[in-house]
């Protein structure tokens, strides 16, 4: 396995985890968001750009969602 496959495989498996532990805490929100970035920077150096088009936008979302969690945990302070 070369670095670059590598690099992918902890990006999606980062992917995996945060998506599944979302529910615990905003911050998993968070890490989703950044692991679905390092998944589109893969994608676009292994030369799929529509992958790495997709998961930039993914990132986008999550980090909307990251934002719009963070408050409602802050107005239940």
């Amino acid at each position: 396995m070369d670095a670059l496959t590598l690099f992918g495989l902890f990006a999606v498996s980062a992917m995996l985890l945060t998506y599944a532990l979302e529910e615990r805490s905003h911050w998993f929100v968070l890490g989703f968001a950044a692991s679905c970035a390092l998944g589109s920077i893969y994608g676009f150096l292994q030369g799929a750009w529509p992958f790495g088009l997709v998961e930039g936008v993914w990132s986008v979302v999550a980090l909307r969602r990251w934002l719009d969690r963070r408050a409602d945990f802050r107005a239940e302070e």
